[in-house]
């Protein structure tokens, strides 16, 4: 009767063990084995709001356009009015030899790139030219200058202005391409930093299920009812699962330190990413892009990447260089009148014939031809070059960035096609690790098979968070290379 029971009580016990084992798998569809924390998610979301108020390079970027603004200020200054003024007297010998007042206001005009001019000029004295002498109150004048030839439809100084307008939207074009590379860097460190948090739970959770077999196994070792052999080779799977967790615990690290490059907080002092803290997790497989995500991203590209703004602003930029320079080859004629009266103010008062009228003036009249116009012609030809080397580029930019878009879409296909069959393949690998277990649980199966079955699951599990982690940083490329950047991270 003793012999019975103590058989029943060892039968007992071997069956409760054999339970514990047969239960000690990964399951399905686990890849987390506790549930989330919502309050130490640091998803993507939330490191793009930290990026774009606080992220330095993104401030610098924006310093480009508040540059080329700068420079249409500059460029406005040859279109201030100038005042000059100027007086020289010289007294010897009781004699006043002369007493020189000149008083000039300039005034640029847009149109014709005509100048505007106000003055007031006494020049008196014994000695002074009797081509310039006025009399004691002086003489005041209002004239313009007007260019006929060269400078009537675009001059330097329009030219500059013209440039520099446009230089605007070139460097708001080189920002958002600074701001979108800024932006993929950190896409891909954060999808980085999911992989290897995902790879270095699924190997913790493998040493878990490693360490309650060898617990298992050693019990029914000391029972008699498994060889020695067995516990040996569960602790072996122990070690090595121990070390693959340590692999993966620096690889962790690293990928934390890596994406707190990007964490600054609004003092401009650098942040780091806390060690509890969680990526997003992606519940659902990834499906294959909507291909109206794709048209439109192609359309988009084609009228707004950053590239290509650039391109067709420096095409703009070399149509008004090209036309200064064919202005250029004009002759010049500049022609100056002014009118002149001894008025000095507007209550003073003047015969007729000495106030502001057509028979008190001064006329002036320039021209200046180069005959060979060799520097002329020569900058004209190099500018024509230049617009005909950026047609090709633009063509040939326009060709690479619509075929580099459709190239990281067949990517982001090709991923979708292989997680739909690494899931099903996940699944049936479970099938065979659970039904490894209940064979060996009847003594029809051996250890080494269930390990080596085992560590195939989690190697799979671990590739299909390497190919989401490489789909979602896909993503990233195809927004980066049709220039513009993923607003809904759902995709």
């Amino acid at each position: 009767m003793n012999i019975k029971l103590k058989s029943f009580a060892i039968c007992f016990i071997w069956m409760m063990l054999i339970s514990q084992f047969s239960t000690a798998q990964l399951k399905p569809n686990a890849v987390i084995k506790k549930n989330y924390d919502t309050a130490r998610v640091f998803s993507l979301e939330d490191l793009q709001m930290l990026v774009f108020r606080y992220h330095p390079i993104i401030k610098q970027a924006a310093l480009l356009s508040e540059a080329a603004r700068a420079n249409v200020l500059q460029s406005l200054g040859y279109f201030d009015p100038t005042l000059k003024a100027g007086f020289a007297r010289k007294l010897f010998g009781n004699t006043e030899y002369y007493n020189k007042w000149d008083s000039e206001l300039k005034i640029p005009l847009w149109l014709a790139g005509a100048d505007l001019k106000v003055g007031y000029d006494r020049n008196v004295g014994t000695y002074v030219n009797p081509e310039s002498r006025t009399n004691n109150q002086g003489l005041s004048a209002v004239g313009i200058s007007i260019p006929l030839g060269q400078g009537l439809i675009i001059d330097a100084r329009r030219n500059t202005l013209r440039q520099s307008k446009i230089m605007v939207e070139y460097a708001e074009a080189d920002q958002l391409k600074q701001i979108n590379s800024v932006w993929y860097g950190v896409a891909k460190d954060y999808w980085n930093w999911y992989y290897a948090y995902k790879q270095f739970e699924l190997i913790e959770e493998g040493l878990e299920l490693a360490e309650r077999r060898f617990k298992a196994l050693s019990t029914q070792t000391v029972l008699g009812d498994k060889p020695g052999i067995d516990s040996v080779e569960a602790y072996i799977t122990v070690q090595e699962r121990m070390i693959q967790k340590e692999k993966t615990a620096i690889e962790l690290q690293n990928a934390r330190l890596v994406l707190s490059n990007h964490l600054w907080n609004e003092d401009g002092n650098p942040l780091e990413l806390p060690a509890d803290a969680l990526p997003q997790n992606i519940i659902a497989i990834p499906n294959r892009l909507n291909p109206l995500v794709l048209d439109t991203l192609l359309g988009q590209s084609a009228n707004q990447h950053p590239d290509l703004v650039k391109l067709r602003t420096k095409g703009a930029q070399l149509a008004i260089e090209r036309s200064y320079r064919q202005e250029l080859l004009k002759p010049k004629l500049n022609v100056i009148g002014n009118l002149i009266s001894s008025r000095t103010n507007f209550n003073s008062n003047i015969p007729g014939y000495y106030d502001f009228n057509w028979s008190n003036y001064k006329l002036g009249l320039e021209f200046a031809f180069p005959l060979f116009l060799r520097s002329e012609r020569g900058k004209l030809r190099e500018v024509k070059i230049k617009q005909q080397e950026l047609s090709y580029e633009l063509q040939q930019s326009g060709r690479e960035i619509r075929n580099n878009i459709l190239a990281s879409y067949n990517d982001l296909s090709a991923y979708a096609a292989q997680l739909a069959v690494q899931q099903k393949s996940i699944e049936n690998q479970q099938i065979l690790v659970t039904g490894e277990n209940q064979k060996f649980a009847l003594g029809e199966s051996t250890l080494f098979l269930i390990n080596s079955r085992e560590t195939k699951l989690i190697d799979m599990k671990i590739k299909q968070e390497s190919m989401i982690s490489s789909y979602q940083k896909t993503i990233a490329e195809l927004y980066y290379k049709a220039g513009t950047r993923q607003i809904d991270n759902s995709l």
